[in-house]
């Protein structure tokens, strides 16, 4: 049996990683939490919180389920703790990559991140279609990547994100680097920033008169059909007019080096401001 010390139990992350695993014959789940609070709310669960302490003198293996701009000072706090042979498992690439976790050639560091319920899936139950995030009803990938270890490190790791995020349907290998490459800079910096403007457009368009409803209904199905053009779910193309007008619009809506955000030194920039909770 693997012994799993889950950090930042009772939050948002870590209430989603402890239901999945808290049932898993394979694994002792030691929660974690820093504040009496989320203590409560564990206990609330019939999760018996346990002491840091106690946790590190046990865990095979520490999951962060906290913030990114504390990982770095956690971690700084509680490898030198770890048994050797420990594993640590992050939530995101930003503290690994921005340089946050300390030296230590004994334990290994594995870097896991969903990428979510895909917009085009084949989902059939009404609950798992509502499943944005993944983790509890529909099924989702996500990537890995070994930071320091061997490969049976990785097939752990490996091992513990399906069950953490299932149900899982494929984990892809890359790096941290990569993983940073996906977030911030793919899913962040460029798509959630363009996701956004696309959701002020609706309300633009709502503000010059269009009824809500029918702003909502266009532009749904308009980025259901972009999708599935764009990303060659359909073979069909946009009319050479459509093709036109986002030219045009690109040169309004984009800086024309826009893409350097995925410049190596960029991408580490924004990692190191996420660990670091930078604001502007």
């Amino acid at each position: 049996m693997i012994t799993i010390a889950l950090f930042g139990a009772g939050g948002k992350m870590g209430t989603r990683i402890g239901n999945n695993i808290k049932d898993d014959p394979e694994y002792e789940v030691l929660y974690v939490e820093a504040n009496e609070a989320s203590m409560a709310k564990l206990r609330e669960r019939g999760q018996n919180p346990s002491t840091k302490e106690d946790a590190l003198k046990k865990a095979d293996v520490v999951i962060f389920a906290i913030p990114d701009t504390i990982i770095g000072k956690v971690a700084k706090e509680v490898v030198p703790s770890f048994k050797s042979g420990a594993m640590l498992i992050c939530l995101d690439p930003a503290a690994p990559h921005a340089g946050e976790l300390p030296d230590r050639k004994d334990v290994s560091y594995f870097v896991v991140h969903p990428c979510h319920p895909p917009v085009v899936n084949d989902e059939t139950d009404p609950e798992a279609r509502m499943d944005f995030f993944g983790g509890t009803k529909a099924k989702q990938n996500v990537v890995c990547a070994l930071m320091q270890g061997t490969e049976d490190d990785y097939k752990k790791g490996e091992q513990i994100a399906r069950k953490m995020f299932a149900p899982v349907m494929n984990a892809y290998r890359i790096t941290v680097e990569q993983m940073a490459i996906l977030e911030p800079a793919m899913a962040e910096v460029v798509a959630f920033t363009c996701m956004t403007i696309v959701r002020e457009a609706l309300d633009e368009a709502i503000n010059h008169g269009v009824p809500a409803e029918a702003a909502k209904a266009f532009m749904m199905g308009h980025i259901n059909a972009n999708v599935g053009i764009l990303f060659n779910f359909i073979d069909v193309q946009v009319s050479d007019a459509a093709k036109q007008v986002m030219e045009r619009a690109k040169k309004t809506l984009f800086q024309p080096d826009w893409k350097k955000v995925f410049e190596p030194e960029n991408v580490l920039s924004e990692v190191k401001a996420i660990a670091q909770g930078k604001k502007d």
